[in-house]
């Protein structure tokens, strides 16, 4: 499904091209399709956003937000897996912004649904999310009382990145008043865990097939930004969470910017080549 977009967007966007107006800097955000495997294929997570919110109001979104200050205390006493020397080959950036990233992916993930990605090894993954003492932290986290970097190491937990994957990059146009350079990671939902609703972000959460969600987009019934929309589409072409993991560790995660392009009589939002054929295919 190709997003029309409307004359005085395109005017707008025009003025960006041009020079008349100047880009609005994006800061640094990570989110995490989290996926479990169902009758009709791979499920992902979803939450609903709350209609009061100034970016995305409304729309169902993945687990995820903006880096924080705190994101940069991670270290080796919190890290089991690919370093950040791997991740940044990974996600094309540099040793330190990837470092951030994941750990940011792995807190917002944390925050917005009590999943936790840690363990005492690397053969160990924490089970007990529900236990009191966790949620009360998970709080103090959300509220910025205690960094999730201490809240790991107060409990001798290391992050697991190996249960990470990246999958893409996606940098919002330059005529969007808020932008963001995020980068879109995917995770199996540990088996012993339950993904909760307790972000304050969100009126509601759900569980989807994959090309549920593209076909709810698409009658008008759910509503999403076109890059949640086309990583849903793309996924979806997986039939197992295997096959969804397995195409992440094949990917290098390059940060693509959509651009207003003609699009018969009309505009649109160009999108990556590896997903151009698949939106060609839709109604």
């Amino acid at each position: 499904m190709r997003q029309i977009v409307p004359e005085h967007v395109v005017a707008r966007a025009a003025e960006y091209a041009d020079g008349t107006r100047t880009p609005v800097e994006p800061d640094n955000a990570a989110t995490v399709v989290l996926l479990r495997d169902g009758d009709a294929g791979p499920e992902a997570y979803l939450l609903k956003r709350q209609a009061s919110m100034a970016f995305a109001a409304g729309m169902a979104v993945f687990p995820g937000g903006g880096v924080d200050a705190g994101d940069g205390q991670a270290d080796g006493s919190t890290w089991i897996g690919p370093t950040p020397a791997q991740w940044a080959e990974r996600l094309e950036t540099t040793e330190d912004l990837a470092r951030v990233l994941v750990f940011a992916a792995a807190r917002e993930t944390f925050e917005e649904t009590g999943v936790l990605l840690a363990g005492r090894d690397a053969g160990d993954l924490i089970t007990d999310t529900h236990e009191s003492g966790v949620e009360r932290d998970r709080e103090r986290v959300v509220n910025k009382e205690i960094s999730f970097a201490d809240f790991l190491r107060s409990r001798g937990l290391h992050l697991r990145t190996d249960l990470l994957h990246g999958w893409a990059g996606w940098l919002t146009p330059v005529f969007q008043p808020r932008r963001y350079r995020t980068w879109i990671f995917v995770a199996r939902m540990p088996a012993d865990q339950h993904a909760r609703d307790v972000s304050t972000e969100a009126h509601s959460v759900t569980w989807l097939p994959l090309m549920e969600v593209v076909a709810q987009v698409e009658s008008g019934e759910l509503m999403m930004m076109p890059p949640t929309y086309l990583t849903c589409l793309e996924m979806g072409q997986q039939a197992t969470v295997d096959g969804v993991l397995a195409a992440a560790a094949r990917r290098k995660v390059g940060m693509f910017t959509p651009a207003v392009i003609e699009y018969g009589d009309a505009f649109t939002l160009s999108a990556p080549s590896e997903v151009e054929a698949l939106l060609e295919a839709r109604p």
